[in-house]
């Protein structure tokens, strides 16, 4: 009598950790502990990985890549410390993880829009991630004294006391040759994973350039890699900036309308440090700061350079954010 063995199972590749380096789309770029990187594709509708997210991919099985051997399966997204969201008038969404630092570059020229350094640094804030203002252009004489000055409620926020809550604020002059500033952002950068934000003209590819030689070409063959040969720049990229890859930065196009929906308007107060340095003294406990009789918030709202006030501005930028937030989603 003739037994027959069973066929042995192909065993599945096994589940490896890697680091989300780019992403485009519903396509990323995966970094594995030795340094590879490959085109990963989300297997199914599950979570969508973005940059700096730790996942566990696998690689495709021979055949089943897109039309490359080298591609993989994300498999899963592990647990974020953070998260940081983007919007447009229809959906938010989701674009960097896992920040030490966000690097909110803005310039003398053009004039910086205040209501979009509020909601980033709002934002920071919610995700429990620590903000940095770095203003360029100190070389334009009058045009910098004035932005400086717009930005003196920040660089004085909650009081010279209050460390806590006390922005950091950072003049440069940021040049191809800019040693100085260099040398000073790589001090702050050091060991941390830093995104960094400007609108269009702040100098923020001068800025990437500087501390990531080469950056542009890599962006153009990941862009390239991502896109099936179309280049593109609207690719989120982390770059190395030390060889030992403990020093990251994140390169995000544009200066995202930053997605606050996740935020109850309610809680918009405590993420605007001066504004939260006065709400408990409200004479209500569920004060809206807006209206309410007894209001603390509002006894501080002033035109003055006072480390305790509330500049008439910032106080604008709540009622407006506090409005969008009351705001029925559907």
């Amino acid at each position: 009598m003739h037994c027959s063995h069973p066929e042995p199972m192909a065993q599945a590749p096994a589940r490896l950790e890697g680091l989300v380096v780019a992403s485009h789309g519903r396509h990323c770029v995966v970094e594995s502990a030795g340094g590879e990187r490959r085109i990963c594709h989300p297997r199914g509708k599950k979570s969508q990985a973005v940059v700096g997210d730790r996942v566990l991919w696998q690689p495709a099985a021979p055949g089943q890549g897109r039309g490359h051997g080298d591609e993989g399966t994300i498999e899963k997204v592990l647990e974020r410390r953070n998260l940081l969201y983007r919007q447009d008038e229809v959906r938010t969404k989701s674009f960097a993880a896992n920040l030490d630092q966000v690097l909110i570059l803005i310039a003398a020229e053009p004039v910086f829009s205040e209501s979009q350094l509020a909601r980033a640094l709002i934002a920071a804030e919610a995700a429990r991630i620590t903000p940095l203002i770095a203003l360029n252009k100190s070389d334009l004489v009058e045009p910098f004294a004035r932005a400086w000055e717009r930005l003196w409620p920040y660089r004085h926020m909650g009081g010279e006391q209050d460390t806590q809550h006390h922005y950091r604020v950072l003049p440069l002059s940021l040049s191809e040759s800019g040693a100085v500033d260099r040398d000073m952002l790589m001090h702050l950068l050091a060991g941390k994973t830093t995104l960094v934000l400007g609108p269009s003209g702040a100098g923020k590819s001068t800025l990437v350039n500087l501390l990531v030689p080469g950056a542009s070409a890599q962006t153009g063959e990941i862009s390239q890699a991502l896109n099936s040969g179309r280049h593109t720049t609207t690719t989120t990229t982390l770059y190395w900036i030390d060889p030992q890859r403990t020093t990251a930065l994140i390169d995000s196009p544009g200066f995202q309308e930053f997605g606050l929906r996740h935020l109850a308007p309610t809680d918009l107060a405590r993420y605007m440090p001066d504004i939260a340095a006065h709400a408990e003294g409200c004479r209500f406990y569920n004060c809206t700061h807006l209206h309410e009789p007894g209001c603390a918030v509002q006894a501080q709202v002033r035109d003055e350079q006072d480390a305790q006030a509330i500049s008439p501005q910032r106080y604008r930028i709540y009622g407006e954010l506090f409005a969008e937030l009351s705001e029925s989603p559907y």
